[in-house]
Parts: structure tokens; C-alpha cells; sequence
């Protein structure tokens, strides 16, 4: 969604530069998240889970104490007090091939980015105790949304973004109730901080043509703009912002009977308030001619635009519905996962300023649903060696007719292996290796706050690596 054509050529710098902020942030919380699951969702909490591609995950039961936080039912089959400590390694590359211009069609200079993907630990703790015959309680921390990418400074979509952080830390607390022999429910409580760190460059030629170009009060010719302020004159932009909110979920397990369970759980959205600030670095040639401009354009010389200011974004992380069936054998067990991601609470990002005198402004994204498929299982080696595998399919949010260089994201395929170490009979350990296939998204004129148009198409690809130990007590 272009904001400079709408709001800034024949209006002054001020709405520019709340359009160069708003749509900044609004790229900021949209960004691909690099890791299993669709757009910035993450699943990376269990190594366990991960060699199945998270089949059975709420059902195999096994002493995978993640469900803590993930399907708080199924903690009635961890008889006795369980720590549990994961690490996840993602390491995603999102690469870039295409092209880009300017307002006024002129190409935009600058390399592809680089590989814009990252490596990153995801770490996530489970606690959990049995205080009764039917009461179980846990407590875990976890990373249930995240992403990290950086492109090079230089690179032709810079004003679009470079470089990008966005995650959610939860801590929950959670009960188990045996309601009978063979069935349990449970739920959740869930504090959740979310943040979001980025920066893009300005594109300052694009600024004069609004200050002082065509349809402005000066009505200066674009080679005169260009004079003043050559093409390739960038500032940059850096925004932060973080909230606390609250969230819950809720449960149940059902033993079908000896060999078959099933398992439900429903994770509720969390609307957060963002606050933060926006700094903006302005090149002293356009600093010096903005306030020279100042008078003459009717623009409050204590008020100009690209001043340092704070702002505020409404954003909801998505709820998450979740079945997992799982069939137990002596020598193997298998199972599947159906998850529904409620994305179209992402229809739009609007940004609203501590500077009174700069309006809201809305970047539109409308992200449907998406959906999550996976089938695995284990064979017992041994009575203390375990190996896992299983395939996964995951749908993206994204479409074409919105789809940005903040979210190349595109439809995954997931393949995993994995294996578990019984060391004593109290401590066991996992490990797992996924690698994500990623379609190949296409990026169809995506614009930037100054009307710098970027089109092409990314490759991308992930691997994960994930280790756990698990001790009970």
C-alpha cells in the first residue's frame, strides 16, 4: 500500500513522515520468522516433538514435558516432578533476486541483500509436578513467536527494510485435571512479551519531489529537486517497541483405550498495545533544506516531520486449535497433528503517534488462516535408544496481491528426523534435525513509504537442530 501517493504529494513532509513510520513498524511485526511454522510462528519448543515434524504432539505422551505449555491435558501421564531444558538452532536463508525503482521509474542502485536469513537459538524450560492423584501443575518458558532477518545496507529494497527483530517470550502457568481414569482436561495461564526491533533506510530524493516537487507549492521540475538533493541521499529509521498482555488455554486428553488417545487444545489470541519510539538519522543537507522549506510550505518549524517521537500499534498474536492423535505398539508408536492458525486477525496495521499533529496511518495486510499437517512416529531400537521421523505440510498466510520483503513467506514442507537416549532412569536425552522446503515466493510490486517499488522473487530454505534433557526427579 503506497502512503506517499496518497498522503504526501500534494500535502507537505509532515504525513510522509508518519507514512515512512507507520509502514515501518507495520513491516516490523509482519516479518518471516524463519523457522517452522508459517509467517513468525514458532513451534521450537521440544526436541522430542520436532523428530516426529511434531506429529502426536500433545498425545505420545513419553515424558515430553513441553506440553506444559502446549497441551497442559496431557500432563497427567508425567507421574512425578519433570525439568525439561530445549535449545532449538534455526538457521533459515532467505535470498532475493530482482529489481527496483524509484517514484519516478528510475532503478533503484544497490546488490540483492544478501542472504537475508539468520541463526538463532530459541530456548524454551518446562517445570512440571504431580500434587495429587488427578492434579498436575507446570510452568514453562517459551518462545511461541520470533524472527531475525538482515539485509545488506546497500541492497536495492533498503527502504523497504534491513534489518528486522521481532519475538514473543511467554511464561505460563499451568493445571491437570483427571476427570476420570481415561480422560483429563487442563488449561493455562499465559503472560506474553512481545517486541519489536527494525530499521530501513529513507529515501530523502523521494522526500524533496514531496517537499518541493511537481504538485508541492514550489513546483520545482525534478532535475532542480534532484539538484538540491541527489538520488541515493538516505537517512535511515529505527523503531522499537514492546507490551505485556495475557492470554490462556484450554484442553483435554482422551484414552481412547490401551493403544489410542487423542488429544485437543486451544490457545487463545493476545491483543497487545506496542509502544515505543521511532529515531530517525536525517542527512545535514536535507535537515538544513527542510527547515529553509519550513516557512514557505506552512510547516510548524517546531514540529517538522523526521523529528524523534513516540508511537503506538495495536497488534494480536493469533490463536491456535490443535488435534493430535497418537497409537502406541510395544516396538513403535505413531500419530498425526491438524493445527488451525486464526491469521485473518491480521487484516491491518494501524499506527497512531504521540505528535498530535501527525494523523494514524494503516498498512493493510489481510492474512487468511492457515493450516498445519503432520503424520510421524517412533521405533524403540532398544529399551534406552529411540528414533523418530515424520513429515509436515504447512499452508502460508500470506497472498499474493500483499505479499512484502518483510513476509516472502510461502507454503513449507517439513522433513525431520530424530532420536532419544534413556542415560539413567532419570535423565533422558533428545536430538533432531528438520530441514523446510519453502515454495518459491514471488514479490509483485511491493512499495515502500516513499513509493520505491521492489518485484521479484525469493528462495528460501531452514534448518533446525534441537537438544534436550529431560530429568525427572
Amino acid at each position: 500500500m503506497s502512503m506517499f501517493s496518497r498522503n504526501t504529494t500534494r500535502c507537505g513532509a509532515r504525513p510522509f513522515a508518519l507514512a515512512a513510520l507507520g509502514l515501518a513498524i507495520a513491516g516490523a511485526l509482519a516479518a518471516p520468522q524463519q523457522a517452522r511454522a508459517s509467517a513468525f510462528q514458532l513451534k521450537e519448543d521440544s526436541a522430542q516433538a520436532m523428530g516426529r515434524a511434531y506429529a502426536g504432539s500433545l498425545a505420545a505422551g513419553g515424558g515430553d514435558v513441553s506440553v506444559v505449555a502446549n497441551g497442559p491435558a496431557s500432563m497427567t501421564d508425567l507421574k512425578g516432578t519433570y525439568f525439561e531444558a530445549d535449545v532449538t538452532a534455526i538457521n533459515f536463508s532467505a535470498q532475493f533476486s530482482g529489481s527496483a525503482h524509484d517514484v519516478l521509474g528510475n532503478p533503484i542502485s544497490g546488490n540483492n541483500g544478501g542472504d537475508a536469513g539468520t541463526t538463532m537459538p530459541v530456548p524454551a524450560f518446562f517445570f512440571e509436578t504431580q500434587v495429587s492423584d488427578r492434579w498436575h501443575v507446570g510452568a514453562a518458558f517459551t518462545v511461541p513467536f520470533g524472527f531475525k532477518t538482515e539485509y545488506d545496507n546497500g541492497w536495492v529494497g533498503r527502504y523497504n527494510a534491513i534489518e528486522s527483530k521481532f519475538e514473543s517470550l511467554d511464561g505460563t502457568l499451568s493445571a491437570s485435571f483427571d476427570v476420570a481414569d481415561n480422560f483429563s482436561i487442563g488449561g493455562s495461564a499465559i503472560a506474553q512479551r512481545t517486541s519489536a526491533t527494525l530499521t530501513n533506510a529513507i529515501n530523502f530524493a523521494s522526500v524533496g519531489l514531496a517537499l518541493a516537487g511537481p504538485g508541492s507549492k514550489l513546483n520545482l521540475p525534478p532535475s532542480a529537486v534532484y539538484g538540491l538533493i541527489p538520488p541515493g541521499t538516505d537517512g535511515q529509521a529505527r523503531i522499537t517497541g514492546s507490551d505485556w498482555a495475557w492470554g490462556w488455554q484450554l484442553g483435554g486428553l482422551w484414552k481412547i483405550d490401551s493403544q489410542d488417545r487423542l488429544a485437543f487444545n486451544y490457545r487463545s489470541k493476545i491483543s497487545h498495545r506496542l509502544q515505543g519510539t521511532a529515531d530517525f538519522n536525517v542527512p545535514q543537507n536535507v535537515s538544513t533544506l527542510i527547515n529553509q522549506l519550513a516557512p514557505v510550505l506552512g510547516l510548524n518549524t517546531s514540529n517538522l516531520p523526521f523529528q524523534n517521537t513516540s508511537g503506538t500499534a495495536d497488534f494480536t498474536t493469533p490463536a491456535v486449535t490443535t488435534t493430535s492423535y497418537w497409537h502406541q505398539e510395544d516396538k513403535f508408536g505413531f500419530g498425526a497433528d491438524v493445527s488451525y492458525t486464526q491469521w485473518d486477525v491480521f487484516k491491518n496495521l494501524t499506527v497512531n503517534y504521540g505528535n498530535a499533529a501527525q494523523p494514524a496511518t494503516t498498512q493493510v495486510f489481510d492474512w487468511h488462516n492457515s493450516w498445519y499437517a503432520s503424520f510421524g512416529g517412533e521405533y524403540y531400537l532398544t529399551d534406552k535408544l529411540t528414533l523418530r521421523g515424520g513429515i509436515g505440510f504447512d499452508t502460508t498466510p500470506t497472498a499474493a496481491a500483499t505479499r512484502d520483503v518483510r513476509v516472502p513467506d510461502e507454503t513449507r514442507k517439513l522433513l525431520s528426523f530424530g532420536v532419544g537416549y534413556k542415560a539413567s532412569e532419570h535423565l533422558s536425552l533428545n536430538a533432531s534435525y528438520a530441514h523446510i522446503f519453502v515454495n518459491r515466493a514471488s514479490i509483485n510490486n511491493d512499495v515502500s513509504a516513499t513509493e520505491d517499488t521492489i518485484t521479484g522473487t525469493y528462495d528460501d530454505y531452514g534448518n533446525l537442530f534441537a537438544l534436550s534433557a529431560v530429568y525427572k526427579f
